[in-house]
């Protein structure tokens, strides 16, 4: 008896101390290959806890291969945004200007049971109320009425609503650039280089996040080593 209980505190505060080294962000917020490695560590831990005949240190290696494979990948993804896509996807527009994106629903496997369901948590119970429904890398969806709907609305105070909500458009993402995005914005790079000048920096690699939304209002915040 007291060696099972030794064998699962020791494995219980390992595998604990594993996730706070992968971060706060990944405990809060499971994505695919979070969960899987969830999964796998919950079945290895399991094991050396049942059979005694297992040394500890036999289900303490693969655990410890798991963890460090995990945040070897986060890492790399800090660095990659290719590799990050790999692994956590891309968010999703369900819902775009009222109208429903069906192939999205369908490539994501999202029902309309499900956006209806989730569309009524956020207090919203019909879809032409919507915006914007975009489904996050974490599975949740984030959901953006139109400005006359939102409470208090401008209907109710008898004023005129302006559509003043645009998705921002990120440019550049930790000192890297998304060409892609400054082509669908209609932006070169002589416009980005002016706009970098304007925040007083050299180069766009000195930027941390730089966004443009549809009214032209950019989001500039260098990086904290930049200034």
């Amino acid at each position: 008896m007291a060696t099972a209980f030794l064998r699962t505190v020791i494995l219980y505060f390992f595998i604990t101390a594993g996730l706070r080294l992968m971060g706060k962000r990944q405990i809060g917020e499971l994505e695919p290959s979070e969960l899987v490695l969830t999964m796998m560590l919950s079945d290895l831990a399991a094991v050396p806890m049942q059979d005694f005949g297992i040394p500890l240190l036999s289900g303490i290696i693969p655990i410890l291969t798991l963890l460090s494979l995990s945040m070897l990948l986060s890492q790399l993804s800090l660095y990659s945004l290719r590799i990050r896509r790999l692994l956590c996807g891309s968010p999703t527009v369900l819902i775009d200007h009222g109208k429903l994106r069906q192939e999205a629903m369908r490539k994501n496997r999202f029902t309309i049971d499900e956006l209806l369901e989730e569309l009524r948590g956020q207090g919203i119970c019909d879809i032409k109320d919507v915006k914007y429904a975009i489904l996050e890398n974490s599975g949740q969806l984030s959901v953006l009425p139109w400005p006359q709907t939102q409470p208090p609305s401008a209907d109710d105070l008898g004023v005129k609503a302006e559509d003043s909500i645009s998705i921002p458009v990120v440019l550049v993402n930790d000192g890297r650039l998304i060409s892609r995005n400054l082509e669908l914005c209609e932006k070169t790079m002589d416009w980005l280089k002016k706009q970098v000048r304007r925040q007083g920096l050299n180069d766009y690699r000195e930027i941390f996040l730089l966004t443009l939304d549809g009214g032209g209002n950019i989001n500039c915040i260098p990086k904290e080593n930049s200034k």
